[in-house]
């Protein structure tokens, strides 16, 4: 796959998350997508399948008022892109041993999406 090409998906994926378009979020995604959220090194969630993606992705629309994934940097090697990303947010809850409701979290990290068929088959968010 091309790397225009893998970028233009992942750019769609990010603004649609950023919009909380949960649909358009998985335009591009594979059936067979595993995705894993990494905070300090311990693998916090893992998903398998776009059923259970999309399901993890609409409950996560419910704990944000705001969100925004930037993107500073994509890094392509082969069919795998790292794209560095500055992530901002504010929780509708308080977090337990975590944010309270309302507070701006700034969350410096990387996600890595892997392409199989054209599609996005993984998708590793790691906040650091």
């Amino acid at each position: 796959m091309e790397a225009k090409a893998m970028k233009q998906i992942i750019n769609e994926y990010i603004k649609a998350y950023n919009e909380f378009n949960v649909e358009k979020m998985l335009k591009n995604v594979h059936k067979n997508v595993e995705f894993k959220n990494i905070t300090n090194g311990e693998i916090n969630v893992q998903i398998k399948g776009i059923t259970a993606l999309k399901e993890q992705a609409e409950q996560a629309t419910n704990l944000f008022d705001e969100r925004e994934m930037k993107i500073i940097e994509h890094v392509i090697k082969g069919n795998t892109v790292e794209t560095k990303i500055k992530f901002e947010c504010t929780f509708t809850m308080d977090i337990p041993d975590g944010p309270k409701a309302g507070e701006l979290v700034k969350i410096n990290g990387k996600s890595i999406f892997q392409f199989e068929e054209g599609k996005i088959i993984l998708i590793e968010d790691i906040s650091y």
